[in-house]
């Protein structure tokens, strides 16, 4: 394993530099992180040809990631996904939050991202940890916390993230990974034609704004059963609520792993052959199909488009603040948030 390089990767609007941390495994494969928002820019994996695709969204330099509204590759937090009304209740108390969706919901923690904000860097030869201070009622939420995020490259061709947290106070902490992946290539179009397994008997149903009915829905028999492998556009414009509703896929299933680290899903691209395995220890993967992306200028002068990327972001359950069925998002005081989502890449065989 070779140790990680670093480079500028531009100046923002207030004049700090950025920066690109880039791993590379013996098996030739690299990822790219910055330290502006802590965002995953670039995963290039070898195709079945030998030829390396970077097969995530981004941008080439900081000042996409500063105007961008997508969260390409962004640990997404305090709490990803959204809060019915944008508020809740902790221990008897009140906490009200950024009404940053439909001016009534609360959407990934508000519009003062952890990915919009400069994370502190520790590099090592096979992991870059990324360190971002986040005081008592930051963006609303009560206690104060460091969240360490560490991306890792293996010699297995994994791309291991890892979150650390000890809140000083009760709170939500809910973090995921943002990324966007075509398994073709970032600049390759609609990912409809890639082929996607999830192990998962139900989705939590979620009402028009996407915020969950508390109700859990088995998948037999509905364009939301991927137990077998199914292409993604197979069913993605079905005459069924929740592809209606989300215009396709932008929902929660539920997974079956318990608390512990196990594949919970598996994706393949029809052209490149590359395979992605994904393991995590969280109790939700929401994958979304980029069904709202329109015209984002990104890398090599690429320009995404609606349903040009998947993403899968596993995750506590959409609101789950709110729903007594949930697992609870509440971490206690002094306590770890420790949790740890796995992307593994293969060529399919």
């Amino acid at each position: 394993m070779k140790k990680v390089t670093k480079q500028s990767f531009g100046i923002t609007k207030d004049g700090k530099e950025a920066h690109l941390y880039t791993l590379e495994n013996s098996k030739g494969m690299k990822i790219s992180m910055t330290d502006y928002g802590a965002a995953l820019v670039s995963v290039q994996v070898k195709d079945a040809q030998g030829k390396l695709r970077d097969v995530v969204t981004g941008y080439d330099a900081v000042s996409g990631y500063e105007d961008g509204t997508a969260s390409f590759g962004a640990p997404v937090g305090r709490c990803a996904n959204r809060i019915a009304g944008a508020s809740f209740a902790l221990n008897g108390q009140t906490y009200e939050l950024e009404k940053n969706e439909r001016k009534k919901n609360n959407l990934h923690s508000g519009n003062n991202f952890y990915n919009k904000r400069f994370w502190k860097a520790e590099e090592d030869e096979t992991k870059v940890t990324f360190i971002l201070h986040s005081p008592h009622m930051d963006q609303g939420f009560p206690g104060s916390l460091d969240m360490y995020v560490t991306y890792e490259l293996t010699e297995e061709n994994e791309v291991k993230i890892h979150y650390h947290a000890v809140p000083d106070k009760d709170t939500i902490i809910n973090m995921t990974n943002h990324s966007y992946f075509n398994l073709n290539g970032h600049q390759s179009g609609e990912i409809t034609e890639h082929s996607l397994w999830i192990d998962s008997d139900y989705f939590t149903r979620a009402d028009e704004e996407s915020i969950p009915t508390g109700e859990l829905i088995e998948v037999a028999g509905t364009p939301m059963d991927f137990r077998t492998f199914t292409r993604i556009g197979e069913n993605i414009d079905a005459d069924y609520e929740a592809t209606i509703l989300g215009c396709g896929y932008d929902h929660n299933w539920v997974l079956k792993n318990e608390g512990m680290l196990e594949k919970v899903a598996e994706v393949k691209g029809d052209q490149s052959k590359i395979v992605m395995d994904i393991f995590t220890d969280l109790p939700g993967i929401q994958v979304y199909t980029a069904n709202f992306l329109e015209a984002e200028k990104g890398k090599e002068d690429c320009v995404y488009e609606r349903r040009t990327s998947v993403c899968f972001e596993t995750q506590y359950f959409p609101d789950a603040i709110h729903h007594d069925n949930f697992i609870s998002p509440v971490c206690k005081e002094n306590q770890n948030y420790d949790t740890t989502t796995v992307f593994r890449f293969r060529i399919e065989k």
